[in-house]
């Protein structure tokens, strides 16, 4: 097999050249699941918010696998051991982490499926892929899954201080355009070791840590969880959830045919199987924005207004607080969307809700970010800096948000 074509260069506005490292890789790549993360925004509806978050899972997903090179890279350079094989399925595990996404990211795993997480359906894709190349994946789900001896190795790609999250800070910062976010990925992977078989950080590149997680708070606050951009995310998921119960009373709604399977069916963890993933890997952003300018006009009034507020950003008022809001004021709140509009409760629902958001930038109780002391110690970075608010980040915070019409 010819494979010197296989080894091309993508130019990454973050990182420069990247370089493909195998022909396995490039295969991958070119696999039509893969391409359709290049129709799955990142961000998903945060380009309401910042006009240029418009980038891609497919991004993403390379910017991921060149971090993991330089990682690899650094790692052999102590003199950490890693084999040819090992290198190849790091690179595989990390560039198909996001594979099971589904349209705008987040939002369909609380409307088209029920409660599935993407990273079980990545696994579910992993492992039909690993069945097409023959088990070339194996070793790369054995990392990814957690069962692989060397367990540095699942760190690098699902930690406190992986791969996914050195990638998605700086460069949600860069197309965000929110500074607040730019994280030194470099000089963090550089400072990378590994001892007793856990991943650490070496003494002096404590600052870039510190510095990597307020930047994540920041990015939770300022991005991720934004109210315009949350309140837009809310709407569209109860879009889907209307669209969902419309048909199951026998609308006949028009949809791409991808769409209509998971308008038709109540898919649950235990019903992914190929056929499912087959359907799955159709559905990208363009079902879901084609639909909602088709059920704009549609004659039910509850999806239509919810179509029409998401296509031209006519979005609800959102207010958030640090304590739940009064029981009351929310029903006073849908008492006067059912007068006015004349719906039931049911539908008013749709328009009047309320919910929580929280943001930790450092939990103590998932596997550590270590800091390798030069007395040879570890220590946990939330006691090793002399940064008090270190501690105040590894608190959750929670808010609480109201939404309704203006």
């Amino acid at each position: 097999m010819n494979t010197t074509n296989k080894l091309k260069i993508f130019n990454d506005p973050i990182y420069g050249f990247i370089t493909i490292p195998s022909a396995l890789i490039f295969d991958l790549i070119e696999h039509r699941y893969f391409q359709r993360l290049r129709r799955i925004s990142q961000m998903g509806l945060s380009y309401l918010v910042y006009p240029g978050a418009h980038h891609t899972r497919f991004h993403h997903a390379i910017g991921c696998m060149h971090l993991m090179t330089r990682a690899i890279s650094a790692l052999r350079f102590k003199g950490v051991v890693i084999s040819a094989e090992e290198e190849q399925a790091l690179q595989v595990a990390i560039l198909l982490h996001d594979i099971g996404h589904g349209p705008f990211s987040h939002a369909m795993e609380h409307s088209i499926v029920n409660g599935i997480s993407h990273e079980h359906i990545s696994l579910r894709f992993m492992e039909l892929l690993n069945a097409e190349f023959n088990g070339e994946l194996e070793l790369a789900i054995k990392i990814f899954k957690g069962e692989y001896h060397r367990k540095f190795m699942n760190q690098l790609i699902s930690g406190q201080l992986d791969m996914d999250r050195a990638d998605y800070l700086k460069r949600d910062s860069f197309y965000t355009g929110v500074s607040e976010g730019n994280i030194n990925s470099e000089r963090i992977i550089t400072m990378l070791n590994v001892v007793n078989d856990q991943l650490v950080v070496e003494e002096k590149g404590i600052y870039s840590v510190e510095k990597f997680l307020v930047a994540r708070r920041l990015m939770y606050w300022q991005v991720y969880l934004h109210k315009t951009g949350l309140v837009a995310e809310q709407l569209l998921i109860r879009m889907l959830q209307r669209a969902k119960f419309l048909v199951s009373e026998g609308e006949d709604l028009p949809g791409t045919r991808a769409l209509r399977f998971f308008m038709d069916h109540n898919i649950g963890v235990e019903d992914f199987d190929e056929n499912v993933i087959e359907q799955f890997a159709r559905l990208d952003d363009v079902d879901i924005q084609s639909a909602m300018k088709d059920w704009q006009s549609h004659d039910d009034p509850v999806l239509s207004r919810l179509c029409d507020m998401l296509i031209n950003r006519q979005l609800l008022k959102i207010r958030l607080k640090d304590k739940p809001f009064d029981r009351d004021k929310k029903a006073a709140l849908l008492q006067q969307v059912m007068e006015r509009e004349q719906w039931s409760a049911e539908e008013a629902e749709y328009l009047v809700f309320d919910g929580e958001i929280r943001n930790q930038a450092y939990s103590v109780d998932r596997q550590n970010i270590n800091i390798f002391m030069k007395s040879g110690k570890i220590k946990d970075v939330a006691r090793a800096s002399d940064q008090f608010n270190l501690k105040a980040l590894s608190q959750p915070v929670t808010k609480y948000y109201l939404c309704h019409p203006k």
